[in-house]
């Protein structure tokens, strides 16, 4: 009966042994693995059914741990990078988000119109850099029944959107209503030369300083003419020049009796 209890706990022993060494060996393989894997990273995936064409909502998202070495550069990691997004495509619940599949919310600001890009390229030309809410004229050159033809295809185009690429100005998304947009796009794709001129938003403005330094001008100059006198002052200006008159006659005589009597003196 001694010996037996004996082997069981030299049994029993080894094992727990045997266990511990397989353990350690087990848990050296996973820190090898993780570290060939280069750690964990989470990324963002879909916590429900996500219908498109709807902003994203934070409890719409949920959070899933893969390895770096797996990590690409349309992986979502960071929740800033969805807001204000839309989905293009639904996604069901676990699904990876990924950048291809978010866009950003129209800012169309009426459900009628259109955006249309427009890209610099050999046959789109602009003019000035553009900001958006500028409005610009839209100026095509085609060929007519083999004429050659300039002319205003569209007017008072207002600017939405500055497209950027590397950091360089690289276009412009116009807003126009649905049914000129095809009409722009088959001149964009088919007129031999198209020129976005900017509109003079503000030209009258501009001006306007300068007529109110040119009224304020006459205005000076008329200041500085004399003031026209009205009858009364001039019947009192002659009454005043009356006298001195007078006097100038009366000392007249008394000159010329000075003089003939002078003159008679003399032999």
């Amino acid at each position: 009966m001694l010996e037996s209890k004996r082997r069981a706990i030299i049994f029993l022993t080894l094992s727990f042994v045997l266990a511990l060494a397989a353990g350690f060996f087990v848990l050296q393989k996973v820190k090898a693995l993780n570290a060939d894997l280069g750690g964990m990273t989470e990324i963002y995936v879909a916590a429900g059914d996500i219908p498109s064409r709807t902003i994203i909502q934070p409890d719409q998202l949920k959070t899933m741990d893969i390895p770096n070495r797996f990590l690409t550069d349309s992986h979502v990691v960071d929740a800033k990078q969805l807001a204000g997004k839309v989905l293009v495509v639904p996604l069901s619940e676990g699904d990876i988000i990924t950048n291809g599949m978010v866009n950003e919310v129209s800012q169309v600001r009426d459900g009628n119109n259109r955006l249309v890009n427009l890209y610099f390229s050999e046959k789109v030309r602009f003019d000035e850099q553009l900001k958006p809410l500028d409005r610009v004229d839209i100026i095509v050159s085609h060929q007519f029944e083999g004429d050659p033809k300039t002319e205003t295809f569209m007017k008072d185009v207002t600017v939405n959107t500055i497209i950027k690429k590397d950091g360089k100005f690289a276009g412009v998304g116009v807003e126009i209503a649905a049914e000129d947009a095809p009409g722009l796009i088959h001149m964009q794709n088919y007129a031999d030369n198209m020129r976005i001129l900017k509109a003079n938003v503000g030209k009258a403005d501009q001006n306007a300083p300068k007529v109110e330094a040119n009224t304020t001008a006459d205005q000076s100059k008329t200041d500085s003419k004399p003031a026209a006198t009205s009858p009364e002052k001039q019947a009192e200006k002659a009454k005043t020049q009356q006298p001195k008159d007078s006097e100038s006659k009366t000392e007249n005589p008394k000159k010329e009796d000075s003089k003939n009597a002078s003159g008679e003196s003399k032999p």
